[in-house]
């Protein structure tokens, strides 16, 4: 397919600048005057200038062009890049065109093997993004980081305070799990917070996350899609944003996260959604935060290493014998990145979850285990699947 007619190109004035060749723009194809192919790249970014899902954040059109600013401008990373920028998407006639496009772009290079990373626009369209994943035939899980939970459901709601509500009840259902990770238990709805409770999933809040980061990565490292709201980073390291809140991640704490998301084997895309440059200050702050949390991400990214036998002699196989059911539990560790995961019985043997039998899991979920508890993300993995 030729996606030459679903592009934009990038502004001229962003690729014309003099910038040296170590830097980020020196070392990708993007889409100047030629689209560059996508075929064979690891990753391809895609702008969005779509605002059409917020009321109260207009202004995130205008986020693509500002990140790229800062991204280029920095000095490339580890490795061989093989990146590409396809420049911004067309805008469909209406929002639910938008979406479809952005899934069809995301359904061919995930087919492809090719990560999509977007810039900009609305979170709301992260719904484009999951159903790029519709016709994989496979149940994948879903990570969001943001300091609201976006699960209204009334019907005079913007389409970005409702995303989630809409992937949760997307058909065909193909959600295996959802992690959502510092919301701000002041600005969330406790019913929200127990609707994800009852459903088997995920949600914590960023006074959790800041006590022991570390332990949020089995839950990084579980993603298949990533979708981060640059409203979850307080306003003092990112003001760019209508809705920024004092409180919130700090610049370097969002970068680990992107960090522990590259380096994730599973996942295969990732959006940066809601930043809004006519609330950033002269220096373009938030943009040039952004672009590094990207930075990480793409470094992390060149830093995988290929976790995924867990048979082979690279890991160490501990079987803990427990009194209650299940009678043992099965866990990994990586000899290498001293990485853990264990291993979930299948209660509906199948291919469709045999890719979600091996969680990854943290060191204290192991010493849960040996003395006797089963770890509580045995227990949610084991109900997903039953």
């Amino acid at each position: 397919m030729d996606l030459t007619i679903l592009f934009t190109p990038i502004d001229e004035q962003i690729y014309s600048i003099d910038y040296p060749a170590n830097s980020v723009f020196k070392n990708i194809r993007a889409f100047t005057e030629k689209m560059p192919s996508y075929e064979g790249a690891h990753i391809a970014l895609i702008g969005l200038n779509e605002e059409r899902g917020t009321n109260s954040n207009k202004g995130t059109a205008l986020a693509p062009d500002e990140i790229r600013k800062k991204l280029y401008a920095l000095k490339k990373g580890t490795g061989t890049y093989n990146i590409v920028d396809l420049g911004n998407l067309n805008l469909g006639i209406d929002l639910d065109e938008t979406y479809l496009r952005l899934s069809e772009v995301c359904r061919m290079l995930l087919e492809h093997n090719v990560m999509p990373l977007i810039l900009g626009g609305s979170q709301d369209l992260d719904y484009g993004q999951y159903r790029g994943y519709e016709d994989m035939q496979k149940l994948i899980s879903f990570l969001t980081i943001d300091a609201f939970l976006d699960l209204d459901d009334k019907k005079d709601s913007a389409p970005a305070k409702q995303h989630i509500h809409k992937i949760l009840l997307h058909e065909p259902n193909y959600l295996f799990g959802y992690t959502h990770l510092a919301y701000q238990t002041y600005l969330v709805d406790p019913f929200s917070a127990a609707v994800l409770e009852k459903l088997n999933f995920e949600a914590h809040r960023i006074g959790q996350m800041r006590t022991n980061l570390a332990e949020m990565e089995p839950a990084i490292r579980h993603a298949d899609m990533f979708s981060f709201d640059i409203t979850a980073i307080k306003s003092s390291d990112a003001p760019g944003n209508a809705n920024a809140q004092p409180f919130g991640l700090t610049g370097e704490e969002a970068c680990q996260i992107c960090w522990y998301a590259g380096l994730n084997e599973k996942l295969s895309s990732v959006g940066f959604y809601e930043y809004n440059p006519n609330f950033d200050d002269l220096h373009k702050k938030t943009a040039a935060v952004i672009a590094t949390m990207i930075w990480y991400f793409i470094e992390g990214f060149y830093h995988r290493k290929h976790e995924s036998n867990f048979k082979s002699n690279d890991f160490l196989k501990y079987v803990v014998s427990m009194p209650v059911e299940p009678e043992t539990i099965s866990f990994y560790k990586s000899k290498f990145t001293e990485k853990w995961w264990m291993e979930v019985s299948q209660a509906k043997p199948g291919a469709r979850y045999t890719r979600n039998s091996i969680v990854p899991c943290s060191y204290a979920d192991y010493q849960m285990a040996t003395k006797g508890e089963v770890p509580d993300r045995y227990i949610s993995a084991l109900t997903k699947m039953g």
